[in-house]
């Protein structure tokens, strides 16, 4: 999204991180600002890149005005509403939801390779065509299909945007790979791509605002943005690595002494008075186990050190469990009463 990015870890930036939740030393630099991270969205541009997007998309609205100008004598002004990151399937399933029927033009660097496409919402496209053709009067029924003239005005329009997206970058060299059409999977994305969205308003003196967008890869838009590289302040991986494992090791784990269990029936639960004896189904010589998430880790046996519990390491049950594997009591599985003591 606009105003978020996710850029190279400087260490100067690692060290602010790690100083606002407790773990750098003492007199080190203040916290850093840190901004919301949306998991739901991609973050595929550094802030370098989203600078030289912000550059790009500002020439962009000097030359769609005067691309437009060309094409009708006038006045126009274009100006950027937002740059936003999307994945595709999302945003394909909120513009089906959405029922509109905008008009597209795909382009990219051959015609059987789309990376991008101009997205023309209908009330826009009916408003550019006026224009072109010169009418004054505003078109009141804006739910209407656009005629064959019509649809070839607005093509002029649509290419007149591609033309400038190659004016301002010279790198690039996009052409149509088609005509214009009313589906947005002109791409053919599978769904996990994602895409970046420029959406801009075109305004010609004494008419409307009309809105439009531009939708490309991200990863096609490296001519525009640049390629992504690690600034000379920025950390190694190696340090980056050893900063967070540092950081992870001082992470407090709640650890439970499990004792035994046994196995009641709601009647005889229920009738339990103080005083009454629970017998467990673990002799007293038999080690007890510690318990990390639900997994037994250890095997102790039960002691005292200095008037409290204790527990002295047995054996290790780390060797024993795979990650995928669940922990299972060795009795058995039923309804539980554990006996917790905590280490």
């Amino acid at each position: 999204m606009s105003g978020s990015s996710s850029d190279n870890l400087s260490r100067q930036k690692m060290q602010q991180l790690l100083a606002a939740v407790g773990s750098a030393p003492a007199g080190g630099s203040p916290p850093a600002d840190v901004s919301e991270y949306n998991w739901h969205e991609p973050h595929c541009f550094t802030r370098e890149q989203l600078s030289k997007l912000d550059d790009f998309t500002k020439g962009l609205c000097k030359t769609i005005a005067a691309k437009f100008a060309a094409l009708c004598p006038g006045d126009f002004s274009v100006n950027i509403d937002s740059t936003t990151q999307h994945f595709a399937d999302k945003l394909f399933g909120e513009c089906s939801d959405s029922n509109e029927n905008d008009y597209y033009l795909a382009f990219g660097n051959s015609p059987d390779q789309p990376c991008g496409l101009i997205g023309i919402p209908a009330q826009t496209a009916l408003g550019w065509a006026t224009q072109l053709l010169g009418d004054t009067e505003q078109e009141k029924d804006t739910n209407r299909d656009l005629s064959q003239l019509e649809e070839s005005l607005l093509l002029d329009a649509a290419t007149a945007i591609i033309d400038a997206i190659c004016e301002v970058r010279t790198a690039c060299d996009f052409q149509p790979t088609g005509t214009l059409a009313r589906r947005l999977q002109l791409l053919d994305l599978q769904g996990t791509e994602e895409l970046c969205k420029v959406t801009f308003t075109v305004e010609k003196t004494g008419s409307d605002k009309t809105q439009a967008y531009l939708l490309m890869l991200c990863e096609a838009m490296e001519p525009v943005v640049g390629r992504a590289g690690q600034g000379a302040s920025g950390a190694s991986a190696k340090d980056i690595s050893k900063a967070l494992r540092g950081h992870l090791e001082q992470m407090s784990v709640f650890v439970t002494a499990r004792l035994a269990t046994t196995e009641l029936t709601l009647r005889e639960l229920m009738s339990l008075c103080p005083s009454d004896i629970l017998l467990l189904d673990r002799k007293t010589a038999e080690p007890i186990e510690l318990v990390i998430e639900g997994r037994p880790i250890f095997g102790g046996l039960l002691a005292k050190s200095s008037g409290k519990y204790a527990v002295v390491i047995a054996q290790d049950h780390r060797c024993v469990l795979s990650p995928l594997q669940t922990p299972e009591s060795p009795h058995g599985t039923g309804r539980n009463t554990n006996s917790n003591k905590n280490s």
